[in-house]
């Protein structure tokens, strides 16, 4: 199983970010630079449902793929919070999956008193869970 780092202030700016709104799907993407993430966009959930789904308002998502190239980054994942299911994709996230290179970060607020984060890769509708270090 391919393992992937993710630095403690990353790690806390997405933990920070689901519990913003425990009640709604948050979403946002992490860029990287020289491999190494670096820097949380968090990007506005417009779902018509945003407590089962999410969906990035396009803009954000845009202007933050922007700033990314402006600052020699590039994209290394997804992220979005499950606030009432575990931190593995549903049917949706799978089939919605665009970008096959990026890693896919979930955050379930569906545990007892300890966040669950997770990554995982979607190729074709394969899901490939990854291990995460801190």
């Amino acid at each position: 199983m391919k393992t992937i780092q993710i630095p403690r202030p990353i790690v806390n700016q997405l933990l920070q970010h689901a519990q913003s709104d425990d009640k709604l799907e948050v979403c946002g993407l992490i860029s990287a630079k020289n491999g190494e993430p670096c820097k949380v966009y968090p990007i506005l959930n417009i779902a018509e449902k945003p407590e089962h789904l999410y969906r990035m308002d396009g803009k954000q998502q845009i202007d933050a793929m922007r700033e990314m190239r402006e600052n020699d980054e590039a994209l290394f994942a997804i992220y979005h919070s499950h606030p009432s299911s575990e931190a593995y994709p549903s049917k949706t996230d799978i089939e919605e999956s665009q970008y096959p290179e990026a890693i896919y970060i979930i955050v379930s607020l569906n545990t007892k008193g300890v966040l669950d984060l997770r990554a995982f890769t979607l190729h074709g509708g394969e899901v490939i869970s990854l291990i995460v270090t801190l």
